[in-house]
């Protein structure tokens, strides 16, 4: 099983794109403390700890906790 949480490669003009199993659209982050509030919004009180586990969230499309396009 995939993990729920998505964080999208970085557009072109910067942030990425986050989802919930790519359908449901959560936010445009500039940074982990917007993916963190988008998150919490979602009921995750604990955000914060759940950035770097896989389980929870696949960064997709480049480094992760990066945001500038390449």
């Amino acid at each position: 099983m995939s993990a729920p949480i998505i964080v999208h490669r970085p557009s072109p003009s910067g942030g990425r794109r986050v989802t919930v199993r790519d359908d449901q659209i959560l936010g445009l982050a500039h940074s982990d403390k917007d993916v963190v509030e988008f998150l919490r919004r979602a009921g995750l009180d604990d955000a914060e700890a759940l950035l770097d586990d896989p389980r929870w969230v696949e960064w997709r499309g480049g480094r992760a906790h990066e945001y500038e396009a390449a």
